[in-house]
């Protein structure tokens, strides 16, 4: 029997294949709270051109536990927040997020939180393509690994995985590549902050390892 390939789920194969070596999850539909711009940070839903605002003062967030504790401070639901969520996001770290963490990805479920921690730790995304997919479709697989990331090692990652950085851009792909081999993470700190604040520095930092 023939089977045939819808145009969308064709877009979902050529996803996953060229991201089989990324350490951060590609956008399909969320955006990244850090990085997203204000004026279409307004446009989300439940979001207002006065939540933007205080939203992008607050840049950047460390962690999404933070993010979502901000939202509430400006009067989101947790219904709101799950529609919002569905839209924009900050990744979390596949081997350290909390249960509380991980179940703020829209709707996951119990067994897929198990799952998430089961194979644990991840040593890059390939591995959660691999085991997740034992328990989704193509398509729930390109939605999940929008909300998660695989700290990349300052020291070997290919270009490709550290250009998988929301927000880094060319000349910061250099400067990370710059100072190799780096011995402790206190000397990415003090290299990298030379071209940016220490806020962005600790917002790189949370997808970098030295292990």
């Amino acid at each position: 029997m023939t089977r045939f390939i819808t145009p969308l789920c064709l877009a979902v194969m050529l996803l996953l294949a060229a991201n089989a070596s990324a350490q951060v999850g590609k956008s399909v539909t969320v955006a990244d709270a850090n990085v997203i711009a204000e004026a279409d940070l307004a446009k989300l839903p439940h979001m207002n051109p006065t939540i933007a605002k205080a939203l992008v003062g607050k840049r950047p967030f460390l962690s999404m536990t933070a993010l979502d504790m901000f939202l509430q401070s400006q009067g989101l639901n947790r219904t709101q927040l799950n529609q919002l969520y569905g839209r924009l996001f900050l990744h979390i770290n596949l081997n350290t997020a909390s249960d509380a963490e991980i179940q703020l990805i829209p709707n996951l479920g119990p067994r897929m939180l198990r799952e998430f921690k089961e194979y644990r730790p991840y040593a890059n995304l390939a591995v959660f393509h691999r085991e997740i997919d034992k328990y989704v479709d193509d398509a729930e697989l390109a939605r999940l690994e929008q909300y998660v990331f695989v700290p990349i090692n300052l020291n070997t990652a290919s270009d490709a995985d550290i250009q998988t950085i929301p927000g880094l851009g060319a000349r910061m792909l250099r400067e990370f590549k710059e100072y190799r081999p780096y011995k402790q993470i206190e000397q990415f700190r003090r290299e990298i902050g030379k071209y940016v604040s220490k806020e962005e520095v600790a917002r790189f930092e949370r997808y970098v390892t030295l292990n």
